[in-house]
């Protein structure tokens, strides 16, 4: 029978092994400091180095959403999914809410009578709110396209865009549209890479450095 060399760690140790682990891997690159740790969380989240030179941020963008959390701001998710996976506790200590309006009742029927699609009808939705939110979309290259869109009309400013649809069809070409844009803070997943848990893996990253 093969013997196999497994790491003895904790439960409550893992997360840190895997930290230092991934700091390892990471050799002599060097992260922006005020990108890394959101930099490690994605790597964390997907196994996947490549997140340390596909993921492109806006100048200071990891600020400003900080700025942003810190004021209990509402963020906006494209899927349930993405609601689901950041961490609730994080966003009751700072006052900030997380919604998903893909599943209304409202939205299906604006989609439907507009010939778009639900992403694309949550967008509008949440431009007819009160307050300006960060946006996280993980899955829906149409919704970063209606964000543009909206943007360019003036109707809505978001204070953060996390732009990590992953696929294939308009997904590249929605990102570079988002990181065309003159003075609206983003993360991109640069390329054909993301999905729901990289979008909310960034989220967290920005939540748990909220001092």
């Amino acid at each position: 029978m093969k013997h196999y060399e497994l790491e003895r760690v904790l439960p409550e140790e893992i997360e840190k092994r895997s930290f230092e682990l991934i700091t390892q891997e990471l050799g002599e690159k060097t992260l922006d400091p005020e990108n890394e740790l959101v930099i490690k969380r994605v790597i964390h989240t997907t196994a996947d180095f490549e997140y340390a030179k596909n993921l492109i941020f806006s100048p200071h963008a990891v600020t400003k959403g900080l700025e942003a959390l810190k004021e209990g701001i509402q963020i906006i998710t494209d899927t349930n999914m993405g609601k689901a996976g950041i961490n609730k506790a994080a966003l009751k200590k700072l006052n900030c809410t997380v919604d998903c309006f893909m599943a209304d009742e409202d939205v299906a029927e604006y989609a439907k009578a507009h010939d778009t699609t639900r992403a694309c009808a949550s967008m509008d939705k949440a431009s007819r709110l009160s307050g300006d939110c960060i946006f996280a979309v993980g899955n829906a290259p149409t919704a970063l396209v209606r964000l543009y869109e909206l943007i360019q009309e003036g109707k809505i400013h978001p204070r953060l865009i996390i732009g990590v649809p992953v696929g294939f069809v308009n997904v590249v070409q929605s990102k570079e549209m988002i990181m065309s844009l003159s003075g609206i803070p983003y993360i991109v997943a640069k390329g054909r890479k993301g999905g729901s848990n990289v979008a909310a893996a960034i989220v967290n990253a920005l939540l748990y450095q909220v001092k």
